[in-house]
């Protein structure tokens, strides 16, 4: 139910939601706060505290997806005009758990479970599993084996990490060995058919201040300072409107399919899950060839909160916010790691630093005028 917010000048509050955050992002959260209450007219009070804010009109950028209406209403978010995210109602839901079916009518799921979306986004995901206990994952995982090599895939990882490719039944079991099983049953894992030459695009739409913006572009991968492929940064063309507005644009036909997928996953999200609702919301969709050589192309997962791409959806806004006549730009986010070197002329510079956690890291955001090529 939306309830009318509070009248006044909003706070702008960044909601940790999660039990550790990286440093880096703590200080681009920051920084895209102040971005966001200059959009929204209001104040950026930092870090939310456990305090007190009386009837003043809040907005939230919670660090995840928040789960559940009571906890929002708690933290006065009631629709998404309350926050730079989303409220979904069970935990399993903002991860790519859902993405996939289960492998049949005896798999075990958690409470909530809808197999209704699972059939609504069927032809707009890649052949896949996801399995909530060891048996299942066994059942599912030996399923894919038979058409080709399979992708394991815990929920909870970001940027590609913490995935491993198995090619047979032994290498399965080694991969499933070691699994927390407690964590499977909580979480769950996908099991996924593993694709090469993979191009991944990014479609998306944010909410903010009465603006709406909807994007789509491709990610591009780069090498951490331990030497793994991880994400690098996003491409994108930003339209102001829906994504009918970004669809009377001159895409290339492989654009206009990842838009087409994302979209009826986010469709099927609202009409699946009751009381799910968000501002900003992101899907990652892959293209490329499994190991018969056929092409796939489907949605890989949601983001329904701050992500590598906000940077980018905030540059958008405040480009369409200074300018009421501009309809459509082009934005970039750059992550590169093992260099200090400052941002080039016209970049935002969003981070740059050594993390603890990931060492030297230095991330921008470019906005540029967009034309027909």
């Amino acid at each position: 139910m939306d309830l009318p917010r509070a009248a006044g000048v909003p706070l702008v509050l960044v909601y940790p939601a999660r039990e550790t955050e990286p440093e880096h992002e703590k200080q681009i959260l920051m920084r895209l706060g102040e971005r966001l209450a200059a959009l929204l007219r209001g104040e950026f009070g930092g870090l939310y505290q456990q305090q007190d804010y009386g009837s003043r009109p809040r907005y939230l950028i919670p660090t995840d997806t928040l789960i559940g209406l009571q906890q929002a209403n708690h933290l006065g978010v009631y629709s998404d005009a309350d926050l730079f995210g989303g409220v979904a109602p069970f935990s399993f839901m903002p991860t790519k758990a859902i993405t996939h079916a289960l492998h049949g009518p005896q798999a075990w799921a958690p409470p909530g479970w809808s197999r209704d979306f699972s059939a609504a986004v069927h032809d707009s995901v890649l052949p896949g599993y996801t399995v909530f206990n060891i048996d299942d994952a066994r059942l599912a995982g030996a399923r894919l084996l038979q058409h080709g090599s399979a992708r394991i895939k815990p929920v909870h990882a970001t940027a590609g990490r913490g995935q491993q490719r198995v090619s047979t039944v032994a290498e399965l079991e080694s991969a499933l060995r070691d699994m927390d099983t407690t964590r499977l049953a909580d979480c769950g894992l996908v099991i996924e058919e593993n694709l090469v030459d993979v191009i991944t695009y990014s479609v998306g739409q944010v909410r903010v201040a009465g603006m709406v913006a909807s994007y789509v572009g491709t990610q591009r991968l780069t090498q951490d300072n331990q030497g793994e492929w991880v994400y690098g940064g996003s491409d994108l063309v930003v339209v102001r409107g829906g994504y009918d507005a970004l669809m009377t644009l001159n895409l290339e036909d492989p654009f206009k399919v990842a838009v087409a997928k994302a979209r009826i996953y986010d469709a099927a999200a609202d009409r699946c899950f009751p009381d799910f609702f968000a501002s900003r919301r992101n899907y990652d969709v892959a293209s490329g060839r499994n190991d018969s050589g056929q092409f796939r192309c489907g949605v890989l997962e949601q983001s329904w909160r701050t992500g590598g791409a906000s940077s980018a959806e905030v540059a958008a806004l405040e480009a369409f916010a200074a300018d009421p006549a501009l309809q459509v730009v082009k934005a970039a986010t750059i992550e590169l790691f093992g260099t200090d070197a400052p941002a080039p002329a016209g970049a935002i510079q969003t981070y740059n630093g050594s993390d603890p956690q990931i060492g030297q890291l230095r991330k921008y955001v470019k906005v540029e005028t967009y034309g027909h090529h």
